[in-house]
């Protein structure tokens, strides 16, 4: 369940809305329903700066990436939803409870590598749980493509001791974009943004095509004015055993239990909470 991202530009369940700075809860419904999500992990944030370089802070250089390949997935037609879309943080554990939550596909966080001794070491590398995986396969495409647009190749890496490879329930990936602390690695994140840019984005669509949206059926419970009514509604499902969650539904809160792939079993859910005393009203998604 999505309880706690929001998808860029649009109140979906509390990741930082990139468009508002707003903390807004997300519906699950509208990305669960199709297989084309990723969340994009922008590393460290407010007090933890990371990697740091002659004034330049790694939790700079991951939230400007990540927003920039968000945006150029979503451009290509997938979903994409965000850890932070600001300088905030949030503990290594906290980032693998939101992307557990968050009904994601796949996990990319974003690093920047740091050497010893400055300009000592350069190159991109992929962090993975376990070779010979999905995400081992999303990070050697990704990875080739960095290879090809200029960095040194460190390859593919097992790391299963990263708690945000360790704990994160779905396919996930830690990219180190080149050494914070190398002059000529920091040229091409500066003066070829873009291009990075695209090379990342272009690894992720090589590895993880789009496929098809399919329609689903949820069963909305109601309608209300405030977000803690429709939670409070959303809280008492989920007792009950219901999957629920919020949807804003401008200018509502709409309370939507399930996420059916026919519209036969929406149905039978929806006598099924008729009969516990609900109002019900079949919606697709």
């Amino acid at each position: 369940m999505l309880r706690n991202c929001v998808r860029r530009f649009k109140v979906c369940n509390p990741l930082m809305s990139e468009g508002t700075g707003e903390l807004k809860w997300a519906c699950p419904l509208c990305s669960i329903v199709n297989s084309n999500l990723r969340l994009l992990h922008p590393a460290h944030g407010g007090y933890d700066n990371g990697a740091s370089f002659n004034g330049r802070k790694e939790k700079d250089d991951t939230l400007q990436v990540a927003l920039a390949v968000g945006k150029r997935l979503e451009d290509a037609g997938y979903n994409v939803l965000y850890t932070r879309t600001e300088d905030r943080y949030d503990s290594p554990f906290e980032k693998a409870q939101i992307a557990n939550r968050s009904g994601a596909d796949y996990f990319i966080s974003f690093h920047r590598n740091s050497g010893e001794n400055p300009n000592t070491y350069s190159g991109t590398q992929a962090l993975v749980y376990e070779a010979n995986t999905e995400a081992a396969r999303l990070g050697e495409a990704i990875n080739k493509e960095l290879v090809d647009f200029g960095f040194k190749d460190l390859g593919v890496v097992e790391r299963p001791g990263l708690v945000v490879l360790r704990r994160t329930q779905m396919p996930a990936v830690l990219m180190e974009l080149g050494f914070i602390n190398n002059e000529a690695d920091n040229q091409l994140f500066d003066q070829q943004f873009d291009k990075m840019v695209d090379a990342i984005a272009t690894g992720v669509e090589k590895a993880l095509p789009l496929k098809p949206k399919a329609r689903n059926y949820g069963v909305q419970v109601g309608l209300y004015r405030y977000e803690s009514n429709a939670e409070y509604m959303r809280e008492q499902l989920e007792d009950q055993g219901y999957f629920a969650s919020v949807r804003w539904e401008a200018p509502y809160y709409a309370v939507i239990v399930g996420r059916e792939s026919s519209l036969e079993d929406a149905m039978a859910l929806q006598e099924q909470l008729r009969q516990d005393g609900y109002d019900t009203l079949v919606v697709s998604m």
